[in-house]
């Protein structure tokens, strides 16, 4: 079963990494660049293994059976 989040952008957009943190996925940032680098995110279907890599609205961020969709 998939769990959906939504996460409200506060600017044009918001690294992956610091995504993963603010929405609650990982502990911290440093855990997130642990999982992007471990190439298990994936945005808008593409693995991405920037862990820096700028996430804007509309987006869908995946890891396991979470999905992030990035809201304006």
């Amino acid at each position: 079963m998939t769990q959906q989040l939504e996460f409200q952008l506060r600017g044009e957009f918001v690294e992956l990494c610091n995504l993963l943190k603010l929405s609650g996925v990982c502990d911290s940032g440093g855990a997130g660049k642990t999982l992007v680098a471990e190439g298990v995110v994936s945005v808008d279907g593409k693995v991405e293994l920037r862990k820096t890599a700028k996430i804007r609205a509309g987006s869908v961020v995946t890891l396991g059976d979470v999905q992030i969709k990035v809201l304006a």
